[in-house]
């Protein structure tokens, strides 16, 4: 494939506990999301993960088949499918608890070819699979964008001075970054969003955007800080909401030919009204995703 994403990280099964209820269980996983997502924004994707030949893992398969995401690497690294229990509060907010297994088996066969490299989440920073996603962001990074979704997960990682240095050896080889404000406030505790977003883009990220729940987003750059609101919708649950955010940026950075090693110098130029486009659609597919349960992003008709 000549054009496409190369989606690196986790999958997993999020076994989902309402307030009322009632378990439920979705496939899912911060990078398996973005995955699903981008495809059905009908973007080609690749996707490099890993998962259990197990009735988990065989739901993932068919849920990233279904999609239309081609598996990049040979799944099954796990002697388990990876889980993620998530209570929901009456606020539609989740909370989790994760029994997690993260390794990934052979990306040296992976070739130039992608336009955009994306990592995110637990994929990142939890190893031993963080050092070979790291490697392969390094290595494609020649070719290809590099975004990074921070979607810090303390409840695994800890958000102490090891998790932050790892966070920023990823940032270092990204050109744009996506964090939360929660991320950030988690992460680097008690210092504001604009000083921290400025350390990440030292640091060399292009941009970074933070997400505000329903205050939306803000695109922190070499031109500026530009602001866009949410969508008012009323919230299922957030699962799967950051994700969709990162996949349709990662889209609309497409559509305005932004993507790509040969773009990395107009990434950190893009004007204000740009930004709010990129911005716009990025909230309004996010805001598909709150309004229905699990992490069920829109496909592309539904954004028309």
């Amino acid at each position: 494939m000549d054009r496409d994403v190369l989606v690196v990280g986790e999958s997993l099964v999020d076994i989902v506990r309402p307030a009322e209820g009632g378990d439920l269980e979705y496939p899912g996983g911060s990078a398996a999301n973005v995955a699903v997502a981008l495809a059905r924004l009908e973007r080609p994707v690749r996707f490099a993960t890993s998962f259990g030949d197990d009735a988990h893992g065989r739901m993932l398969r068919a849920h990233l088949e279904k999609a239309g995401v081609a598996l990049a690497v040979d799944p099954g690294s796990l002697t388990r499918t990876s889980t993620a229990l998530a209570t929901i509060a009456p606020d539609g907010s989740a909370s989790y608890e994760f029994d997690l297994e993260w390794q990934l088996n052979g990306t040296d066969a992976l070739g130039p070819g992608a336009v955009a490299v994306h990592a995110c989440s637990l994929g990142a920073v939890v190893q031993p699979g963080a050092d070979v996603v790291l490697e392969l962001l390094t290595r494609m990074r020649t070719t290809a964008t590099v975004t990074y979704d921070v979607n810090a997960r303390p409840a695994i990682t800890g958000t102490g001075p090891e998790t932050v240095e790892s966070v920023e050896r990823v940032v270092a080889v990204s050109d744009i970054v996506k964090a939360s404000d929660e991320d950030l406030q988690a992460l680097y505790p008690g210092q504001p969003i604009a000083e921290v977003a400025d350390r990440l883009r030292s640091l060399g990220a292009r941009a970074v955007v933070v997400t505000r729940g329903p205050d939306g987003a803000v695109w922190f750059g070499h031109r500026g800080t530009i602001d866009v609101g949410s969508v008012a919708v009323e919230v299922a649950d957030t699962i799967g909401a950051g994700d969709t955010f990162g996949a349709a940026l990662i889209d609309a950075l497409w559509t305005h030919d932004l993507l790509g090693a040969r773009r990395r110098g107009a990434l950190g130029q893009i004007g204000p009204d740009v930004v709010r486009r990129l911005l716009a659609h990025a909230v309004k597919a996010a805001a598909v995703t709150v309004s229905r349960p699990g992490a069920d992003p829109p496909y592309r008709s539904e954004l028309s």
